[in-house]
């Protein structure tokens, strides 16, 4: 259908005009089928979603803005409705299958989730744990491994003007300083 045919039609059936709807409706089925069928759904689903984006199209029959464009407004609206068909499908899937009914959910079992917030918990008293005992660190080591921890890593260069450390000295105090994080951590049975 030319452009300025389907703008009159459009007007005139938003007017009442029940001829120029079904000429409308023939026109453009075409159209819609053909989205429809590309995004290869049921049967059903086909027919739903057809059935849906003209409902929709006379739902804004009068508001459409372009007339002339209602067949580029309805392969849109086809397309979404075929896309929330395909999206609530992923979401649901029936089976009468025993062994995918058997297997846990995605969530996981409220047991799962119970050892999952228990670790959770854990990995957060560790991590307490090691902020804790690296403020009793002391004020140079405590620097160096703030600076070293940066994202991205400073080079050597840029550590040892920013802390007066010496280059080849960085690596031996950074190895100290972590020995004895590890040393304090161990003695308090945090690791």
């Amino acid at each position: 259908m030319d452009r300025t045919d389907v703008g009159a039609l459009v007007q005139a059936a938003a007017d009442g005009d029940s001829a120029a709807w079904k000429a409308l409706v023939e026109g453009l089925s075409p159209l819609v089928w053909s989205v429809v069928r590309a995004h290869r759904l049921s049967d059903a689903d086909a027919h739903e979603v057809y059935q849906t984006a003209w409902f929709r199209f006379a739902q804004h029959l009068g508001r459409i803005r372009e007339p002339g464009k209602a067949g580029a407004w309805l392969a849109s609206t086809a397309r979404h409705e075929c896309l929330k068909v395909i999206r609530s499908a992923q979401r649901l899937t029936l089976t009468d299958d025993p062994r995918l009914l058997d297997r846990a959910s995605e969530d996981g079992t409220p047991e799962q989730s119970l050892l999952d917030s228990e670790e959770a918990a854990a990995q957060s008293e560790r991590v307490r744990r090691l902020w804790q005992e690296f403020e009793e660190l002391g004020e140079r080591c405590r620097q160096l491994l703030r600076v070293l921890m940066a994202t991205p890593p400073p080079s050597y260069h840029d550590v040892s003007a920013a802390l007066g450390i010496a280059v080849g000295s960085i690596g031996p105090l950074r190895q100290r300083c972590l020995r004895r994080l590890r040393a304090r951590l161990e003695a308090r049975g945090a690791m």
